[in-house]
C-alpha cells in the first residue's frame, strides 16, 4: 500500500529508494527502445546538467517576472533561441517575432486558438479550421474556448489535406486555420505555404503546430533532407509552437508559442484587476509556475549548441533511415509514407499479420512501440517517434521486426468474442455505466482495474494489448472516448491507508 502522508516522517533514503522501486515498472526512458513519450539524446553528462539547473530555480516562481528577473531572461532566451531556428528574428522577413514560454504543446496550441478566438471579439460562433490530421490537443482546445472545429479530411495516399478543401472550409466565422509540421501521426508535412497563402486571403490567422517537428525540421534541411518550407519565411503564418522537450531534449515540459509580432500575440494574455488582491497578468494558463523547467531548458540549449543538434539530427536521421529500410525487408508491412522527419510509421497489407499483435511481439522483444487505431479512410498504423538514441540500435530492430511478424503470422489476428464485438459496434456512449465497463475491463484482461472498493488503486495493464487495441478499433471513436473515460476512473482512484 502506498502511503503519501504517514504518521512519522520517512528517512530521505527511504523515500527514494520508494519511488524508485515504482519507477522500477515503467517503460525505459532511456537505451533507445523506447518509441513514444520520451526523447533521449543519449548524451552523457545531459540528466545531470539539466537537474541540477532544475534544482537551482525549481522553487522560483513565475507569477511575477519583476519579482525573479533570471527566470524572465532564461524564458526571453529561450524564445529568441526558437525564434531563429524557425526563421525569425533580426535580419529575416519575421524581425518582430514575439513568444511565451509554456507547460507543452497542449497548452501552446490551446493559447494559439485563443489569441485568435479573442482577436475577433465580433465573431458570435468562432471556427477553427484543421487538417483531419491535426493534433487532438486542437480539439481540446476548441472544447475548452467554445470553438467549432472544422476538420478537412486527408487523401490516404498523401495523408495531407487538398488545399482547395481547407479554402472551401474558411467561412466568415473562421477565427484560425491550423496545420501541421509535421502530423504527429505519420510524420507527413503539410502544404503550409499554400494553407497560409488561403488563410491570408481571407484575412484569417494561420497557425503551424511544429510542436513535434519544430526543432528538429530545421536542422535536417541543413542536412539535406528535403521538405516543404514552413516557418515565419513562409507569408501568412503568424504563429507556431515548438516542444523544446521533444527534440530540443529538455526535460518535460517546455514549449514556445511564437507569434509574427507583439500585436498577434496581446490576446493570449489574461489580465484581471477587478478585484482586491494583486492584478492578476498571465501569458498562459497557469499563473504559479516553477522555474525549474525553465532553467532546465536553458542549461540543456547552452550545453548542446547549435553544432550539437546539428549531430543529434544527423545521428537521428540515420536512424530514421534505418528503419524504414528494416520495414521494408518484412513482407506484408508498408511505410504510410516515406520518412520526411523524425517518424517511421507502417501498416499491415496482410490480413494474417494483425498490427496489435505485432506489437505486442515486440514488446516481448523490448522495443516498446504506438499502436494506433484505424481512422476514417486511414488504417490502423505502428507509430515510431525517432531519437538520437535509437542510432546504436537499428541494427537490432530489424532482425526482431521480421522474427516479430513471423511470430504474430503464427498467432493470428486477435478474434473478438461475438458479443464483444457486438458491444463494441452497437453500443452508444450514454449506454456505458461504470459496472459495464470493469466488466469489459475484466473480459479483456484488466480485470484488476475495475475492483471498485474504496481503496481500490487499479492494476498494471497486461503486457499483451493487442485484444485491448483490436476491441477499441472496432468501436467508433466516440464510445472510444466514453470506454477510456471509464476505464481511467477505474485507475485513478486513492489510496487510503
Amino acid at each position: 500500500m502506498i502511503e503519501a502522508l504517514p504518521a512519522r516522517g520517512v528517512p530521505v533514503e527511504q523515500v527514494l529508494a520508494e519511488i524508485r522501486g515504482l519507477r522500477a515498472a515503467d517503460r525505459p526512458t532511456h537505451g533507445g527502445r523506447l518509441f513514444a513519450y520520451v526523447y533521449d539524446p543519449a548524451v552523457a553528462g545531459l540528466d545531470d546538467l539539466a537537474m541540477s539547473a532544475y534544482a537551482l530555480s525549481a522553487h522560483v516562481n513565475g507569477l511575477d517576472p519583476t519579482a525573479f528577473p533570471s527566470l524572465l531572461a532564461m524564458e526571453n532566451a529561450l524564445v529568441g533561441a526558437a525564434a531563429r531556428v524557425l526563421g525569425g528574428g533580426p535580419d529575416t522577413t519575421a524581425p518582430d517575432v514575439v513568444g511565451s514560454v509554456t507547460s507543452g504543446g497542449t497548452e501552446s496550441l490551446i493559447l494559439a486558438v485563443k489569441a485568435a478566438r479573442d482577436a475577433r471579439p465580433e465573431v458570435a460562433r468562432p471556427r477553427l479550421v484543421a487538417p483531419a490530421t491535426a493534433h487532438a490537443a486542437f480539439a481540446k482546445a476548441a472544447h475548452y474556448l467554445g470553438v467549432a472545429l472544422d476538420l478537412v479530411p486527408v487523401s490516404p495516399e498523401t495523408l495531407r489535406p487538398e488545399v482547395a478543401d481547407i479554402a472551401v472550409a474558411i467561412g466568415p466565422e473562421t477565427v484560425l486555420v491550423a496545420c501541421s509540421a509535421p502530423s504527429y501521426a505519420h510524420g507527413v508535412v503539410d502544404p503550409v505555404g499554400q494553407i497560409a497563402a488561403v488563410a491570408a486571403a481571407a484575412g484569417v490567422r494561420c497557425h503551424v503546430d511544429a510542436c513535434f517537428g519544430g526543432w528538429t525540421l530545421p536542422y535536417l534541411r541543413r542536412l539535406g533532407f528535403d521538405g516543404p518550407a514552413f516557418d515565419f519565411s513562409v507569408p501568412g503564418v503568424t504563429s507556431i509552437s515548438v516542444d523544446l522537450h521533444k527534440y530540443a531534449y529538455v526535460p518535460k515540459g517546455v514549449s514556445v508559442l511564437l507569434h509574427r509580432d507583439a500585436g498577434l500575440r496581446r490576446p493570449q494574455y489574461f489580465a484581471s484587476a477587478d478585484w482586491p488582491g494583486y492584478t492578476m497578468i498571465n501569458p498562459g494558463i497557469a499563473s504559479t509556475r516553477s522555474g525549474g523547467p525553465v532553467a532546465a531548458a536553458y542549461a540543456t540549449l547552452r550545453h548542446l549548441g547549435d553544432e550539437g543538434y546539428l549531430r543529434l539530427a544527423e545521428q537521428t536521421l540515420g536512424a530514421v533511415r534505418g528503419l524504414a529500410d528494416a520495414v521494408r525487408e518484412v513482407p506484408g508491412l508498408r511505410l504510410m509514407a516515406e520518412p520526411e522527419s523524425t517518424v517511421v510509421c507502417f501498416t499491415s497489407t496482410d490480413a494474417e499479420l494483425d498490427l496489435f499483435v505485432l506489437a505486442d511481439e515486440l514488446t516481448a522483444r523490448g522495443w516498446h512501440t504506438q499502436p494506433q487505431l484505424a481512422y476514417a479512410d486511414l488504417p490502423a498504423s505502428i507509430h515510431l517517434t525517432v531519437t538520437a538514441s535509437v542510432a546504436p540500435r537499428v541494427a537490432e530492430f530489424g532482425p526482431d521486426l521480421a522474427a516479430a511478424a513471423a511470430d504474430a503470422r503464427k498467432l493470428g489476428p486477435v478474434r473478438l468474442p461475438d458479443e464483444m464485438r457486438a458491444l463494441a459496434t452497437t453500443l452508444t456512449p450514454d449506454m456505458l455505466t461504470p459496472e459495464l465497463v470493469a466488466g469489459l475491463a475484466g473480459g479483456i484482461g484488466l480485470g484488476a482495474a475495475g475492483s471498485g472498493g474504496p481503496d481500490s488503486t487499479g492494476g498494471p495493464t497486461p503486457e499483451r494489448m493487442a485484444t485491448v487495441n483490436t476491441l477499441l478499433d472496432a468501436a467508433p471513436p466516440a464510445l472510444r472516448e466514453r470506454l477510456l473515460v471509464e476505464f481511467f476512473s477505474l485507475l485513478q482512484r486513492p489510496t487510503w491507508a
